[in-house]
């Protein structure tokens, strides 16, 4: 489960940078408990994000059941996808 001010941090500290090894390896270790990726936002596919911005998107994973899956479910995530918007 990720709490909605977890969420709420996570979007503004990307929003107040920009995405890179910094604020992942940065956001790895302020929460440890999730897990972290970073990938450009067409590597997804035509899964729904959470939240969309400007600069990125935010995806969560379901980890359950031994099989990764994206969810816009923060109950059943355990990790965060930020995608990575490029024009």
């Amino acid at each position: 489960m990720i709490e909605q001010t977890t969420i709420d941090t996570i979007v503004a500290r990307v929003e107040a940078s920009r995405v890179d090894d910094q604020i992942v390896s940065g956001l790895r270790a302020d929460f440890p408990d999730l897990h972290f990726t970073w990938c450009m936002d067409d590597d997804i596919g035509s899964e729904q994000p959470l939240l969309e911005r400007e600069q990125f998107n935010l995806y969560l994973v379901n980890g359950q059941a031994h099989c990764l899956k994206l969810t816009t479910d923060p109950a059943v995530a355990n990790g965060v996808v930020i995608a990575e918007v490029v024009e």
